[in-house]
């Protein structure tokens, strides 16, 4: 499997383990039995619970634009040395955005962010070269 696809599963198996982790959290705010019902007249999340869900809602934004320039490089056949970087920036900036968004590090998370989308961009140029 190229290592571009590497990077966007395992993108989205962070993706996927992120909700998990805002249950998680949840339950130790409201209890574990206030999230098996509907959840209607349940406070928002707060703290480390509400930062991984506002964590994965960012993951989820970005992670659609990387999956499509992927596919797209994929269906191309496009695959040089900045794809793959540019995949590896992208997955290492995304663990590092959310770890920091659940740790409440603002500056490095924003960082890490634009390093993420960055890299997408970069992607993205090497399908028109």
């Amino acid at each position: 499997m190229p290592i571009e696809l590497i990077a966007l599963v395992t993108t989205a198996l962070l993706c996927l383990c992120m909700p998990l982790l805002s249950s998680a959290l949840y339950a130790r705010q409201v209890g574990a039995k206030a999230l098996i019902g509907n959840r209607e007249g349940l406070p928002e999340p707060s703290g480390a619970a509400g930062r991984a869900q506002r964590a994965h809602r960012n993951l989820l934004e970005n992670l659609l634009p990387f999956a499509a320039v992927v596919l797209a490089a994929m269906t191309l056949q496009v695959s040089t040395s900045i794809t793959v970087i540019a995949s590896l920036v992208f997955l290492g900036a995304r663990v590092v955005h959310a770890v920091c968004y659940l740790f409440g590090i603002p500056g490095l998370r924003t960082l890490a962010y634009h390093v993420g989308l960055w890299a997408t961009l970069a992607y993205a140029v090497q399908l028109f070269l």
